[in-house]
This record gives C-alpha cells, structure tokens and sequence, in this order.
C-alpha cells in the first residue's frame, strides 16, 4: 500500500501546490489560501468547510486548525485567517486528508502599508457623529481591528467602548477600507446606553482618533507608523440634508470641465460617491473640500443641453441623518413625515460659449 507521506509536497511560499493527483490545487497568496481545480458547489458540507480545508501553524500534530473563514470566491473555495502568521512558522494546509507545507518568510518584510485617509477630514465634528472610514495603502488582515483602534478624550485617557465592535468587521471587498460605526445607542436619544453610559463625545471637547501601528497588513506586517486623527466635537446635527440648499455649478459645452455640487455642510465620503448620478455620462467623482464638494469629470465633451442630477435619497450627512429622515430621532416623538420617493433630482444646463 502506497504510504500517505508519499502526498505531502513541501513548496516554498506563493507558488502553486498541486495536492493529489491532477489539476486540483492548493496555494497562498496574500495571506489567504485557495483551493482551485475543485468544485465546492454551493452547499456546505455537513462538517462545515473546515472539514474539507483545515490550516495549522507548526509541525505539532495535535495543534488546532487556525481560525478564520471560509468563502467560495469565482468557483474556488477561499480560506482567510483571522490572524497573519507569524514570520518564520510553518504552514500546513490539510485538504481532503492531502497535506501541503509552505515555508513561510524567515525574516520580517519592511513595513510599507500606511493609513491613507480617515473620512470625514474635517477636523470639527457633530457630537451624534455617526461613522469614520479608515482608508489603508494595501489590504490589511483582519480580526485585529478592536485591539488597534482606540480614541483618546482630551486628557489622553481612553473613551470606554465609544465604536460598535461586531465581530464581523465592515470592511470592503479589498480589505483596504475598514467603515468604524460609533455605538448608535450612544447617540440615539431615548435609548438606554445613552441615558446609562452617556454619548461616546460631547459637545466642546477635543478627542483623539489612534490607530496603532502595531496592527499587521494582510503579509503579516504592521504598519509603517502609527495614526492619529484630532478634532473638536461641535453641537448635534438633526437637520437632514437638503438638495434644494445645494449649489449647481455647470460646466461649458466643448469642454472636459467639472460639474461641481457645493453642499453647505459635509456628507458621508463613501455614500456620496455612489448615491450621485448623471444618467446618461460616464465619467469620474470626486470628494473635495473636507467633503462638502463633489465632482464629476466626464469621460467625454460636454454636449449643450439639459441635464438631470439625480441623488439618491439614502445619501447621508455625518450624522446618518437621510434626504428627509433625521437618523437621531427621539423614540418618544412621534415620526410624521416619511419619504416616499427613492431619488429627487437636480436640473442644470450645459450652454454653449
């Protein structure tokens, strides 16, 4: 009988693992691990994926498999780690009984990933300040998030448990932007975390947003250096926005020339790039001026004529409050009005010289 070890193929990082006998595969690539030339179908085995693929650290056999997740991603069941492994530590991935190894780096890579961006960029902000984006220069791991973020008071000390810690972390498909919801019951008036715990910032006083270096990029490396956001919390912001105070600043025939919507006070940077539309041309959006301009560029001339904007009504302020919806309504008034429509639009008119 031919011996199980004969099927255990050591390969050094990143290149392709051929785990049994014709086309099926097993490699790593960005700290994920993937199985190709096998169909998972679209139901999960009774014993959970994990019964299919299981990955281990180190050459102990009684080690449990890592913790992660599992998706099925353009026909090829996909597992991630909840953690990067760490610099030097041996890799086994187990699929269907076959064993693969991987040599992971011996030496650390050179920190390279940074925090970009943190949305909004406005240094004041609402004291019901609903949500902030973190923007990174690569795909980060994941898991890691409540342990790196933290935001300071203005003494320096910790604010107990101010952002919503789901364990499902809200991050895009690329693992490049990580959306950070302060705890709603904290800003929602009537509720009893507000009443109890108080909200996570108040009006008049200055805080710190952290984001430790210490947090690991998708290769197992942390960052280049740490992040840190300050501003000033100003009053509650309960009025919705209002697209009829928003101002149009159209573009010349023949030209390539920007159209240009000014609001009177920010809106959500990730919503306002998707929940603005000029039906009918193509072209790229831009979030200007601590996120109170948008811009559209076309790919084309513009053509004279008339034209529509139309904005979808979800589209938020920095509060969450929606095109006729305040997010912060009190449980104990008594909600009147509702919005029934979808979108509404702007018109505006492209003129020749």
């Amino acid at each position: 009988m031919r011996s199980p070890k004969l099927a255990i193929i050591t390969v050094l990082l990143l290149l392709p693992i051929w785990a049994a006998a014709g086309d099926i595969s097993v490699r790593r690539e960005a700290g994920r691990f993937v199985v190709s030339g096998w169909e998972p179908g679209n139901t999960v085995p009774a014993g959970g994926w994990q019964s299919v693929l299981a990955v281990y650290a180190g050459e102990g056999i009684d080690a449990p498999p890592m913790l992660g997740s599992y998706v099925v991603e353009s026909g090829s069941l996909v597992f991630r780690p909840r953690f990067p492994v760490a610099p030097g530590v041996l890799v086994r991935a187990v699929f269907r009984g076959v064993e693969t190894k991987f040599e992971s780096q011996t030496t650390a890579r050179q920190p390279s990933t940074r925090v970009q961006h943190v949305y909004p960029t406005s240094d004041i902000l609402p004291d019901n300040q609903l949500k902030f984006y973190l923007s990174f220069s690569a795909p980060m791991s994941r898991g890691e998030a409540w342990q790196r973020i933290r935001l300071l008071d203005q003494n320096g000390a910790p604010v107990e448990l101010p952002f919503l810690e789901v364990d499902q972390e809200l991050w895009d498909r690329d693992y490049r932007r990580l959306t950070v919801l302060f705890d709603p019951g904290r800003i929602k008036r009537g509720l009893l975390p507000l009443q109890e715990e108080g909200p996570a910032i108040e009006d008049g006083k200055r805080y710190t947003l952290v984001i430790d270096r210490a947090w690991l990029d998708a290769n197992g490396t942390p960052l280049q250096q740490e992040y840190r956001k300050s501003f000033r919390v100003g009053p509650a912001d309960r009025t919705p926005p209002d697209p009829a105070q928003w101002r149009v600043t159209a573009p010349r025939a023949g030209s390539s020339d920007p159209l240009v919507l000014d609001f009177p006070k920010p809106l959500d940077w990730a919503l306002a790039q998707r929940l603005i539309d000029v039906p009918g041309v193509a072209g790229t959006v831009a979030i200007e001026r601590g996120e109170t301009q948008w811009r559209f560029t076309p790919q084309d001339t513009w053509k004279a004529g008339e034209y529509q904007l139309v904005i979808d009504t979800n589209i938020e302020d920095l509060a969450g409050n929606r095109i006729g919806k305040p997010f912060d309504v009190d449980v104990f008034e008594r909600v009147t009005k509702r919005v029934v429509q979808k979108t509404v639009s702007l018109s505006f008119r492209v003129r020749q010289n």
